[in-house]
């Protein structure tokens, strides 16, 4: 659905992006997560078409950013970072006139248009003039006219910049509702956890190059290459802690302070996991839970974008 090959874009001797390779299938949210400068609004710009690399190529749905530009705008639908409204229009005046840009005729637009503000929970502003909504309904406005001309792909640069906490939720929910229609959606921020919870795939920029890709938790795993995990036990505390001790993937065995719980720093592999609590299980042994400690996804991109330097 998209793919991006090579792609390099300089500012004289700067790299804005620097050799970027990418592949989003159909129907993925990809969250594209990076430092503010890292190279995501440049990415996004590219593949919208309104900026032409310095080398390396572009697809959105087999068509070309550069060759094929009018068929590429037919599948996106764009939300830049900063976008303006247009003062003494009203939200479904504003959404007729993007309407009536991709040459949608009037009585199409009738029907549509209250079904996109319904989608993104305007349909009571819809007379409302649109310089006088709050942020969160601006973003949310801009979001319905990205999708007037029902788009295969969405790309959303910083959507949730700048809102409340409800806003953001409102936000994370509206996605939500497209990914469950089909829509391929690439979305940027600079806060991790913020993407963690809506998006399939991460991938993280730092200085125009991708440093990592993948789940949150397959990053977590290969950058920590261990994990610590809460045991919670009825009783046989101590032969519980001997078995966990007696395994090799598992180091640094402690009794927490309620003296029902044991934590220890696990290293190996999922399968390998699931058997030790199996073979904990044949043994009898009374546990009541097993848990991997939540990573701290702040940590994770701090760890993960640190040392990466310009070539």
């Amino acid at each position: 659905m998209i793919e991006i090959m090579n792609l390099t874009k300089e500012y004289g001797s700067f790299k804005a992006l620097d050799s970027l390779n990418l592949k989003i299938e159909k129907g993925t949210v990809f969250g594209f997560v990076g430092q503010n400068g890292a190279g995501k609004s440049t990415t996004f710009s590219i593949l919208a078409t309104l900026l032409a690399p310095s080398s390396g190529t572009a697809y959105v749905n087999g068509y070309n950013v550069q060759k094929e530009p009018r068929e590429v705008r037919k599948q996106i639908g764009y939300m830049p970072d900063f976008f303006g409204v247009y003062d003494q229009l009203k939200a479904d005046e504003y959404l007729h006139f993007y309407g009536a840009s991709y040459g949608i005729s009037y009585q199409e637009r009738e029907k549509l248009i209250p079904q996109l503000l319904e989608l993104v929970n305007l349909s009571h502003k819809r007379d409302s003039y649109v310089d006088l909504l709050s942020r969160g309904m601006k973003q949310r406005l801009c979001l319905a006219r990205c999708l007037i001309h029902d788009p295969e792909v969405l790309i959303l640069d910083e959507p949730a910049s700048g809102l409340d906490p409800r806003a953001r939720i409102e936000m994370r929910e509206i996605l939500k509702e497209l990914k469950t229609m089909g829509k391929t959606i690439l979305i940027s921020s600079h806060i991790l956890p913020e993407l963690a919870e809506m998006c399939d795939q991460i991938g993280v920029i730092d200085q125009g190059k991708l440093v990592a890709e993948g789940s949150v938790s397959d990053i977590q795993e290969k950058l920590r290459g261990e994990k610590i995990i809460f045991v919670k036990v009825q009783s046989s505390l101590r032969e519980t802690v001997s078995f966990f001790e007696d395994d090799p993937f598992i180091s640094n065995v402690q009794l927490m302070d309620d003296d029902q719980t044991i934590r220890f720093i696990y290293k190996g592999s999922a399968e390998e996991q699931t058997a030790l609590l199996k073979n904990a299980m044949v043994k009898g042994l009374p546990i009541t839970s097993f848990a991997e400690e939540e990573a701290d996804l702040e940590d994770i991109f701090m760890e993960i974008t640190k040392g990466v330097e310009m070539s």
